[in-house]
């Protein structure tokens, strides 16, 4: 005989013995920054096995002039880049020897929605901006509390900042 099994809906007493969730467009969680740029640190971790956790968040960001005016990097990991509901524009310096930032060597990229872009350790970013509409909910993938322990941020002298063209 074949065994039937209704359909649950997800709530945190009915999945907890399974794992955790989160809809990572609607964030309820612990947020660092204000608009423009705002992050749900650590909304959903996912055990990898052995020392490591990856830690999925989501930081919101808001239209804003399109200048790049801070960059930071991780010395021990990359980082996952998944704009979920809009299209992003990223900058990305190479990874360079004892921290010096690359400013002439900062690129632009677009990324479309739905796809995912993977850092490797080393590689200068900041948070996307939204291309073309208000606002865009990115999925971060990190190591967890890679935002407290690795992680160096650079403010970019006023005089260097670096204006997107074509927004």
């Amino acid at each position: 005989m074949t065994r039937k099994e209704a359909i649950k809906e997800l709530s945190l007493e009915s999945f907890h013995e399974y794992g955790s969730f989160m809809r990572m467009t609607d964030p309820h969680a612990f947020k660092m920054g204000e608009e423009p740029i705002e992050f749900f640190r650590d909304m959903v971790l996912l055990d990898l096995g052995g020392h490591s956790v990856a830690s999925f968040s989501t930081c919101r960001v808001s239209k804003r002039p399109p200048i790049v005016d801070v960059t930071e990097s991780h010395s021990n990991c990359g980082e996952g880049i998944l704009p979920l509901d809009g299209d992003i524009l990223i900058h990305v310096g190479p990874a360079t020897p004892g921290g010096e930032v690359p400013l002439e060597g900062i690129e632009i990229f677009r990324v479309p929605r739905a796809t995912m872009v993977s850092l490797r350790p080393g590689v200068w970013h900041h948070a996307a901006f939204a291309w073309r509409c208000e606002v865009v909910n990115v999925l971060i993938v990190l190591p967890e509390r890679t935002y407290a322990n690795d992680c160096k941020v650079y403010q970019i002298p006023r005089k260097k900042h670096i204006e997107i063209e074509g927004t």
